[in-house]
């Protein structure tokens, strides 16, 4: 089992800042790729930024230039850093962390509230 523990969320006015951490623990080596998604009210989880199976990283269109993944293995936290924050991001945010192969499991955190105002 691994647990996944995000933190960081809040209200922040239009073109502000806030960083997300997400902690995790347990059976962690069996985890190979790790990241954020985001969930608003009314629409589908969507993908927000991932370290995949290779270290690459991938993010969202809407999100490139204003957020940045970042990870502390020596913490085992995955960060995402939120610059220049939109209405449009206001979403619960989860961490979510995925096994290798076509039986890996994948593990979500129970999300972290991003509010942004105009």
């Amino acid at each position: 089992q691994v647990q996944l523990v995000e933190s960081g969320g809040g209200l922040v006015q239009a073109g502000g800042s806030l960083r997300l951490s997400c902690a995790a623990s347990g059976r962690i080596f069996r985890i190979n790729a790790m990241g954020w998604y985001r969930q608003a009210l009314g629409k589908q989880r969507e993908l927000v930024a991932i370290f995949s199976s290779g270290g690459m990283t991938k993010y969202a269109d809407s999100v490139k230039g204003r957020f940045t993944i970042s990870r502390d293995n020596t913490k085992n936290t995955v960060y995402l850093q939120m610059n220049s924050l939109k209405p449009e991001d206001t979403a619960v945010y989860y961490c979510k962390a995925d096994e290798p192969g076509t039986y890996g499991r994948a593990y979500w955190g129970k999300g972290t509230l991003v509010t942004v105002s105009s």
